[in-house]
């Protein structure tokens, strides 16, 4: 067999086992939710993130079967790193604003749907918790206006849960 072939049959295995291997853990992972009866938002989050890991994964696996050399992939992946920690440095805030809503995500008692009270004494809020993102929470007030929160604000601010 040709070494060309070969590699395309290859690519194709790792393409087809990565498409099975996020069919079954999706499935499964749903599954999981459904039983132990786990936010559906939370077990879409666990999903995409398993997801972006699988496609960097097959991705990576693809670049060494066409022939990437290994010093080529790891002298860009240690630039975009630095680079990218550089650009976090500069950006404290949305550093924290991340890291704020992998804790959110996690440990905190309010989650996406709940009514909350934001026991500020200058602004206080009311409002119940639409969407968790990777930087802000976006809080929907009773006269129906959005309102977004960065997560390390919220995180650092006495909450009520109401419901």
């Amino acid at each position: 067999m040709e070494p060309l072939q070969l590699k395309i049959i290859q690519s194709a295995l790792i393409l087809v086992g990565m498409v099975i291997l996020i069919i079954v853990i999706k499935g499964t992972l749903r599954r999981l939710g459904n039983r132990y009866h786990l936010q559906k938002d939370r077990t879409m989050f666990t999903i995409k993130v398993i997801n972006i890991s699988l496609y960097t994964a097959a991705a990576i696996t693809l670049l060494f079967i066409w022939g990437v050399d290994q010093k080529d992939l790891v002298l860009f992946l240690s630039s975009f790193v630095a680079l990218l920690g550089i650009a976090l440095f500069a950006q404290w805030s949305l550093l924290s604003n991340v890291t704020a809503s992998i804790l959110l995500f996690v440990s905190h008692p309010a989650k996406v749907g709940d009514t909350i009270n934001i026991l500020d004494k200058d602004y206080p809020l009311t409002g119940k918790i639409k969407d968790i993102g990777a930087f802000f929470v976006s809080i929907e007030t009773e006269t129906k206006e959005i309102i977004t929160i960065p997560n390390s604000l919220l995180f650092q601010k006495m909450i009520k849960v109401v419901d």
